[in-house]
């Protein structure tokens, strides 16, 4: 994978990860294209560092009271002065933000189930183009009715604990590239009748946990084997990695203005759109439904 190739899939990354139409699909199917081959699991997991650290720097204000608090509770602060006690300005609900953390952790706990249960799939029979190609289609289907048909009125102070496991369960659906990580916890919220916006946020937060620890994990599991075995170089990784995080902050802030404005009806069309077109290039052997590892 040359530098051009890995600043043009890191684009791609950055700008698909946050929006409901799956960037691992989208890195599948754009790394075919380049003539990179498929770029892999472990090059979609670390490049995603790249887009959560995005979130880290926005939402960093977020994330620290939610750390503060979930910590303090954890010690035994939990009361009515603990914020104080966290160098923390006081007069706000003391645990809302402390139970948001224990809801990520719970919410977490799905998608790291199943991830190391179903790791070898993931890594080659969900990564078949048909699969993807089905799977762009069939959850814009879902998205859509759920757009249309749900509630839009919790918002996320009303998260419960049975909600917060339901998220994580519909987070764990993009484990199958093409669903959508952000797709699938948004839809999950819809259903679950709350606002597009408070679903978006949501999944942004659940996201962290989740993106670390793939992204992490497969970065020390690829130490030593970056441009060997037709893996993409560390070089070509670390560009990608960068250009995602550089994409991905300007991505999170349009997105989560678009939300909370429009429907997701343009990106059920686009998830159709492209959908056929993968199957349109299938059939014509432009793409191959299973590619061998992106070359180095």
């Amino acid at each position: 994978m040359g530098t051009g190739e890995a600043i043009f899939l890191g684009l791609v990354q950055g700008l698909t990860e946050f929006l409901p139409v799956s960037s691992s699909a989208h890195l599948r199917i754009f790394g075919e294209l380049v003539g990179s081959g498929d770029p892999g699991a472990a090059f979609t997991a670390i490049t995603q560092l790249g887009t959560e650290t995005a979130v880290l720097l926005y939402f960093r204000r977020d994330i620290k009271r939610i750390v503060l608090a979930w910590w303090a509770a954890l010690r035994g602060a939990y009361g009515t002065d603990w914020r104080s006690r966290a160098g923390m300005p006081t007069g706000q609900p003391s645990d809302r933000d402390a139970l948001m953390g224990w809801f990520i952790i719970l919410g977490s706990v799905p998608i790291v189930v199943l991830g190391l249960a179903f790791q070898d799939a993931i890594e080659r029979p969900f990564r078949n183009l048909w699969l993807v190609a089905l799977t762009l289609a069939g959850f814009a289907l879902v998205l859509g009715w759920a757009d249309r048909r749900g509630a839009k009125t919790r918002r996320l102070e009303e998260l419960t604990p049975r909600h917060a496991l339901a998220f994580g369960f519909w987070q764990a659906l993009a484990l199958v590239p093409g669903v959508s990580r952000s797709g699938g916890t948004i839809t999950g919220g819809l259903l679950m009748g709350y606002t597009r916006e408070a679903a978006a946020r949501y999944s942004f937060l659940l996201a962290i946990p989740a993106v670390f620890g793939s992204g992490l994990f497969q970065l020390v599991k690829s130490v030593g084997d970056f441009g060997q075995a037709g893996t993409p170089g560390f070089g070509a990784t670390l560009v990608a990695t960068l250009v995602a995080f550089v994409v991905g902050y300007v991505v999170i802030i349009a997105f989560l203005k678009i939300v909370s404005t429009f429907s997701y009806a343009p990106f059920v069309y686009y998830r159709l759109a492209l959908a056929l077109v993968v199957v349109l290039l299938l059939l014509t052997g432009v793409l191959e439904p299973v590619s061998a590892p992106a070359n180095a």
